[in-house]
């Protein structure tokens, strides 16, 4: 059994024994932890006998029973009652109309800049410290430039580029009128993801890393594929995805009502963007399908892994198998938070999917 790092070490102060709170417990700010794993995703461990309403959030929290119990009744009640036909095809029709409306509704000043992303993806200071060399970034999903303005703000690198791509032009607009906007340094250009073309700019293999944030859960399953297909063939042999998305039994899933469900685990906002929620085998079938096919997924080899724990490659190296792209999974984790509201003595479930992909060195085209 693992030592019970819940109790707190005894010091001696005027002759009477003080327990020291450890870091993660204390209310000061000045003894917040300091992650040097860019994968922990927060230390405050909840612990047997912690008052979970002390605070406000929980690093690593498993669901409860009542919860799981909860979900399984609400996706019970959205599968019997889903979006109609009629609405499917309007909304899957024209998916950048409901995201120009969305954007035209809420301007920059509505998102909150990304600036975890240095620490949860080292890549990006490695390709923006002084001296790194010629380099280049594609955003997919770039919206508002919540995610390029930041990283613009860290570079040092005066060999980086960065192409901000949208499918919504409302988005790519918000982009080029904000006063962060180096035409030098930036591009930003309307592209789909899952369109037969590549950015205006960018050609085969010229691309270091692939943002996806949060932009894969707005795609139709059946888009997947070519989505795929073209981060395959942006990205140099060896270039990386970061990727980060909804993980499926998030609360934002379950609190959906009826109405809303377009297929399984695919819905329809009310602003009438859609999201999907993914589970990590999924993710991993997605990204490396050759793995998938060449070892049974309930194998402890290639069983999901916590970012809080140590996790080895499951890949045994990328490849283009039955002519489908098969990226190394780096790193695939669930980053999973217990939000409580104290005053309603409420427990809310997040839970966000991370990963790291890589395009092998050596690749085989399909022919």
């Amino acid at each position: 059994m693992d030592e019970d790092i819940s109790s707190s070490s005894p010091i001696l102060l005027d002759s009477k024994i003080v327990h020291e709170l450890e870091p993660h417990r204390s209310h000061d700010p000045a003894k917040n932890l300091k992650r040097s794993d860019p994968f922990k995703f927060g230390s405050r461990y909840l612990k047997e006998n912690d008052d979970v309403y002390e605070f406000n959030a929980w690093d690593h929290v498993i669901p409860d029973d009542a919860y799981y119990a909860y979900a399984e009744a609400q996706y019970a009640s959205q599968r019997e009652h889903p979006v109609s036909d009629f609405d499917k095809g309007r909304f899957n029709a024209e998916p950048e109309k409901w995201w120009n409306k969305f954007y035209s509704n809420n301007t920059s000043n509505f998102f909150k800049n990304r600036k975890w992303l240095h620490q949860e993806f080292p890549i990006l200071t490695q390709l923006t410290k002084k001296g790194a060399g010629p380099a280049r970034i594609l955003e997919v999903g770039a919206g508002a430039g919540n995610t390029c303005f930041p990283i613009l703000a860290e570079n040092e690198n005066d060999e980086l580029s960065i192409c901000a791509c949208d499918f919504s032009e409302k988005a790519v607009n918000l982009v080029r009128a904000n006063e962060k906007y180096d035409g030098a340094k930036i591009k930003a250009e309307i592209w789909d993801l899952a369109s037969e073309d590549l950015p205006h700019g960018i050609s085969e293999e010229s691309v270091d890393v692939v943002l996806l944030i949060f932009v894969f859960s707005a795609l139709n399953p059946v888009q997947w594929e070519a989505a795929v297909g073209n981060v395959w063939k942006v990205l140099k042999p060896g270039g990386q995805i970061c990727f980060r998305d909804y993980g499926r039994g998030d609360l934002t899933q379950v609190r959906f009502k009826k109405g809303r469900l377009l297929d399984e685990s695919f819905y329809i906002r009310g602003d009438g963007t859609r999201v999907y929620f993914f589970d990590e085998d999924e993710l991993r079938g997605i990204w490396a399908p050759g793995d998938m096919e060449q070892s049974n997924p309930s194998s402890e080899a290639s069983a999901s892994c916590d970012w809080s724990e140590n996790c080895s490659n499951p890949s045994t190296g990328g490849s283009k198998t039955r002519d489908k792209p098969t990226f190394e999974i780096v790193k695939l984790g669930a980053d999973r938070r217990m939000l409580v509201n104290r005053q309603k003595q409420l427990k809310m479930y997040r839970c966000w999917l991370q990963g790291q992909f890589k395009k092998p060195a050596q690749t085989i085209h399909p022919g």
